[in-house]
């Protein structure tokens, strides 16, 4: 969008907030900006960065140090960081529709990830509202910046669902020869590397909107397959002694690293830092076609429900307003909708119930358990509820074993398993018959959760099929 155009849209909101008494602040409080040594009273700019495939185990402070990542480990150093955080769901899709809208994926249509196949079951519904949509609403200028994933029909598009800029990958491709859709149009011939594209377009959108309040989802697809690296770097890591799937996954990981922090610099540069909540966050755990590698002690991987497939890093920086450290609450990708509008100070009455819970309490220190259960579900094309589900209520974790990749399953009847997550090894021990009630009660509402979220799913379609 144009500088003129945000300027306006700013100007409109501005005046009506002035008409309607409210204080220009961020969840009605007055930001005091310590380095200036004045008070603020404009809302933060917010920037969501999302991997793909990333795990805990990738981040060289989780790791001992064998891959590098110097900026996310000062970046998690600096803020606040949920050590039982977990994404939406185990594969990228769906994952990203839980965090767009603060609903479970399936209520939003999106329950696979191949668009091609499913373009149906992998785009978000029309009748759903993104945080870009009320964002835009509000006077924000919205970005995004790499992997959409929610729809490939042109009504499914990003600029039709909140974003007003959109650069973002057309498949297939390569790292090192891309298309690119840009906001609507194909560009072609793209030179360089994919991570380093992605990095120089996202401190090019803040810099042409550093003196509005601006959402920017950088969308990274590293490490994404196919795993494509400078070769240089995969050499450092091949000559460590890492073998070559290993060693080209870090080696994409530096590359992204290496971007976020040129573009928290370029926020730094800008006097923006105090301004801008940075979020980082990983879209599920490691993909095990890439082969396996460190991932602390978590079972399983992408695909799966275990805690491999969907325990995920989540990081939230908003320089000199929370205390940086370690939070043990709960916390799933539905949160982060209702906790963004809540931090930027935004009202929505939302059309449709939303499943997750503002975090900013906890964000501030407070000691909010945030009690409650929370679910996951997943299998290839048309949801099978026997297959890959869970849930979570304090350290009991119920699962409903994966059982495979392919499309359609046949109900499964695998036993549900139920695990102590503060076991020494957790999911490794069934202890359902140790705890028989507590068990038939978390199977129980995992059954009622499946026929709510499937009835969601299911509910009356629009004319357009959708």
């Amino acid at each position: 969008m144009k500088g003129s155009a945000m300027s306006w849209r700013r100007f409109v909101w501005l005046v009506v907030a002035t008409v309607q008494m409210v204080p220009l602040t961020c969840c009605g409080q007055v930001a005091t900006d310590a380095k200036a040594g004045s008070v603020s009273t404009q809302r933060p700019n917010v920037i969501l960065i999302l991997a793909d495939d990333f795990a805990l185990g990738d981040l060289a402070s989780n790791n001992g140090g064998a891959s590098r990542t110097p900026n996310l480990d000062r970046l998690a150093a600096e803020s606040v960081r949920f050590s039982n955080a977990y994404s939406g769901s185990c594969v990228c899709a769906p994952a990203r529709a839980a965090m767009l809208t603060g609903r479970y994926p399936h209520r939003t249509g999106v329950v696979t990830l191949n668009q091609e196949n499913y373009p149906k079951l992998s785009r978000l519904r029309l009748d759903e509202t993104t945080l870009a949509d009320v964002l835009r609403a509000n006077g924000y200028a919205t970005g995004l910046i790499g992997k959409w994933h929610c729809g490939i029909e042109p009504d499914y598009h990003p600029m039709k669902r909140g974003f007003d800029e959109f650069a973002g990958f057309i498949g297939p491709n390569s790292y090192f020869g891309f298309r690119l859709d840009v906001n609507e149009a194909v560009s072609h011939g793209n030179k360089g590397y994919l991570t380093e594209e992605l990095t120089e377009r996202a401190i090019h959108f803040v810099q042409r909107h550093h003196g509005d309040p601006f959402f920017l989802h950088l969308a990274h697809y590293a490490p994404h397959r196919p795993l494509e690296a400078p070769q240089e770097l995969i050499d450092f890591y091949v000559d460590k002694g890492l073998e070559q799937s290993t060693a080209t996954i870090y080696a994409m990981i530096e590359v992204m690293d290496q971007g976020i922090g040129k573009l928290l610099s370029e926020l730094d540069r800008l006097d923006l830092s105090r301004r801008t909540l940075v979020i980082f966050a990983s879209d599920n755990g490691p993909d095990p076609v890439t082969g396996t590698r460190f991932n602390l002690q978590h079972r399983g991987m992408k695909y799966e429900v275990y805690e491999g497939g969907i325990r995920v890093p989540l990081f939230f920086r908003w320089a000199g307003q929370w205390p940086s450290g370690e939070r043990d609450q709960v916390v799933q990708f539905i949160d982060l909708f209702p906790t963004i509008l809540d931090v930027c100070g935004v009202s929505h009455p939302p059309k449709l119930p939303i499943d997750g819970a503002s975090l900013k309490g906890v964000l501030s220190g407070a000691s909010d358990p945030l009690s409650r259960p929370l679910f996951w579900q997943w299998n290839r094309a048309s949801p099978n509820y026997t297959h890959n589900a869970a849930m979570r209520m304090g350290n009991w974790k119920l699962v409903k074993p994966f059982v495979n990749r392919k499309s359609n399953p046949k109900d499964s009847d695998l036993k549900p398993l139920l695990f102590d997550l503060s076991a020494e090894e957790p999911e490794q021990r069934d202890v359902s018959e140790q705890h028989p009630e507590r068990y038939a009660e978390m199977l129980k509402e995992l059954n009622a959760w499946s026929r709510d979220v499937e009835r969601s799913r299911k509910r009356k379609m629009f004319a357009n099929g959708q």
